[in-house]
C-alpha cells in the first residue's frame, strides 16, 4: 500500500489556477492527488514529476469523462462543478484547453456561477436585513466577496480577449 497524506486547504474558485499550480507542485515534489473533496485533498506517493493535475469546471458529463480517458488522462474525482484529472508526464503535455476561445468559455461557466451564487446572497441578505431574527449582514458580505471574485474572473477574461485579438 501506497504512502498518503491528506491536506485540508480552502481555494477560491476564481484562484483555480494557483490550486492546479500547487497540486501540480505537491506532483513534482512526488505526491499525486488520488482523492479530492470540498478543502481535502488527499495525496499517493509518487515518483517526483511523474504526473501532471489538471481541473476544471465542468458539468456532470459522463461522456465528457469517457473522453478525456480516452487521451491518456486519469479522473480522480469531482467536487461540485470542478472535476480533476491526472495524466503522465511521460506521455506528453497535458492541457485540458486547447485554445484561447475554450479559456474564455471556461472563465464564462466559472463567471456565471460565481454570478448566481452573489445575486442570492444579495436578495437573501437584503430580505434578512428587515427580519430582526436573520444576520442579513453575512449574505450581504458573501455577495460582496463574489462580487470580488467576479471582478477577478472578468479581469482574467478581459486579457485573454485582448491576448487574442494580439493574435489574429
Amino acid at each position: 500500500m501506497k504512502e498518503k497524506k491528506t491536506i485540508h486547504k480552502w481555494i477560491w474558485a476564481w484562484d483555480f489556477e494557483k490550486e492546479e499550480q500547487w497540486l501540480n507542485e505537491m506532483a513534482m515534489n512526488g505526491w499525486v492527488l488520488c482523492e479530492v473533496s470540498f478543502c481535502r485533498y488527499t495525496f499517493e506517493k509518487c515518483e517526483p514529476g511523474e504526473y501532471i493535475i489538471r481541473l476544471e469546471m465542468h458539468g456532470v458529463d459522463d461522456a465528457y469523462i469517457n473522453f478525456m480517458k480516452e487521451t491518456g488522462a486519469v479522473y480522480i474525482g469531482r467536487i461540485v462543478q470542478w472535476i480533476y484529472f491526472c495524466k503522465k508526464a511521460e506521455d506528453g503535455s497535458f492541457d485540458i484547453f486547447s485554445d484561447i476561445d475554450s479559456r474564455i468559455n471556461h472563465l464564462d461557466r466559472i463567471g456565471k456561477m460565481i454570478e448566481i451564487a452573489g445575486f442570492a446572497n444579495l436578495v437573501i441578505g437584503v430580505v434578512n436585513t428587515f427580519n430582526p431574527t436573520h444576520a442579513g449582514f453575512i449574505n450581504l458580505l458573501c455577495a460582496a466577496l463574489l462580487m470580488y471574485g467576479l471582478g477577478r474572473i472578468h479581469g482574467k477574461k478581459e486579457a485573454m480577449i485582448k491576448d487574442r485579438q494580439l493574435y489574429e
